[in-house]
């Protein structure tokens, strides 16, 4: 599959598959800054085009785990019609992150996004379901 993609600023890292089997593609911070409810957020500098029926899916890298971080909304959808930057927006469990500790920094892999198909629900509405164990 080709993915449309646009580098929004000089020094931003086009996704690649680091390894023969990976799942994920790293993506790299081209700026870190904070935004208005303490959240760090990590700009990618890049805009993608999914194609219809597909998702990207952003996910945190697995050091993650090294870090007092958690990504702020566990995992991230970029929907098939979204054209602006992606970005990864991390808080910290304890909430004491300062501005001058960003733990990330500029160039780093911050996190890695999957582009899987997804397919078209209809609900249909039912008196009753099967019985599950």
């Amino acid at each position: 599959m080709k993915v449309k993609i646009k580098k929004l600023h000089d020094n931003a890292v086009i996704p690649y598959y680091a390894k023969y089997g990976d799942a994920g593609m790293d993506l790299y911070a081209t700026a870190i800054d904070f935004d208005k409810y303490g959240n760090l957020v990590c700009y990618t500098g890049l805009a993608m085009e999914i194609p219809e029926g597909y998702v990207g899916l952003l996910f945190p890298r697995s050091s993650i785990s090294k870090t007092p971080l958690t990504l702020r909304n566990s995992v991230g959808v970029i929907d098939s019609g979204y054209r602006g930057e992606i970005m990864l927006k991390f808080n910290r469990e304890d909430r004491c992150l300062s501005t001058d500790e960003t733990i990330y920094v500029t160039g780093d892999r911050v996190g890695q996004i999957m582009i899987m198909p997804h397919p078209k629900v209809e609900f249909v509405e039912a008196q009753s379901l099967s019985d599950s164990d």
